[in-house]
């Protein structure tokens, strides 16, 4: 097969960015595992992964969040690449490009929806037969956050990741998204969550309730919280002002925390609002990754 051959046979899937909307912590294994509740939707904001016919197997990151990002057996992308091959019994390498579009380690599973990707992208190019491999069991060995972003709709995530609920339909809405320019270590987070809540846990808090605005379910996410919140910005002050900014935006209706952080965003009903929000902390904020995106709400 010559390259330009290869290059036209490319499969590309998006990764798109993850938001906790809401995320409780509800208990913790006698493994150590914590168990939670969150209702997780996806972002207009994404990483790429292109895939290509190869013998081998290898990963090269671009984009203006791969520089330092390692490309090696650690990379989520290639752990999940490699698995799916074991498991499948494939034979047959790729070679994937990674478009790198979204912060690192800035709880919007950038990671976990890479690795979906890859997993997702290789079997198609591999023509893996989905009904005979449990693809969301291969995610959950990888991330909490995996089987979800192969999921790839709003749902509720429950236990250690491996419950996903399709959840009701969700209003248009849009978002902006902030992130300060910090790494935050999600198991650093979880233990200083323990520092200070102990075994303090809090209830599940799924809703059957169809939000017909965007301000009905801000009223119901107002109602529930982010459980890490408090202990990420005790690691990094700067996300409670990445909070108080957005908090400060004349026509949000909601400033949350997503995941394990830094990422936090805006709840708005409108994309002229988002981005004028963003326009405005951009101004203000230019060392941060400000975007206004719509919140993905198709279930079909």
């Amino acid at each position: 097969m010559t390259a330009e051959t290869a290059e036209r046979a490319a499969l590309r899937v998006t990764a798109a960015a993850k938001l906790n909307l809401y995320l409780h912590v509800t208990g913790r294994r006698d493994d150590g595992y914590h168990l939670l509740d969150s209702l997780v939707c996806f972002a207009g904001v994404q990483d790429c992964l292109s895939f290509y016919p190869a013998d081998t197997l290898d990963l090269t990151i671009e984009g203006p969040f791969g520089e330092g990002l390692s490309s090696g057996a650690d990379n989520l992308v290639l752990q999940a690449a490699n698995r799916l091959r074991e498991t499948a019994g494939i034979k047959s390498g790729a070679r994937i490009v990674l478009q790198k579009n979204l912060p690192v380690s800035s709880g919007i599973g950038g990671g976990s929806a890479d690795a979906a990707a890859a997993l997702s992208g290789l079997s198609r190019l591999w023509g893996v037969n989905g009904d005979a491999i449990d693809l969301a069991g291969l995610g959950l060995a990888l991330g909490a956050d995996v089987p979800v972003c192969l999921f790839g709709r709003a749902a509720f995530m429950t236990g250690i990741g491996e419950r996903i609920v399709l959840a009701p339909q969700l209003p248009p809405a849009w978002l902006g998204l902030v992130n300060p320019g910090v790494a935050v270590s999600t198991p650093a987070v979880f233990e200083a969550r323990h520092a200070l809540k102990g075994d303090t846990y809090s209830p599940p808090a799924s809703f059957d309730a169809t939000p017909a605005t965007v301000a009905e379910l801000a009223e119901i996410l107002a109602a529930r919280g982010n459980d890490l919140t408090e202990a990420a910005i005790g690691l990094q002050p700067v996300v409670g002002d990445v909070l108080d900014v957005l908090e400060r935006t004349e026509t949000v209706f909601l400033a949350r925390m997503s995941g394990s952080g830094a990422t936090c965003f805006g709840l708005f009903e409108s994309e002229s609002e988002a981005e004028k929000a963003a326009q405005i902390i951009s101004r203000d904020h230019p060392q941060w990754w400000v975007q206004a995106v719509p919140l993905l709400v198709d279930t079909a």
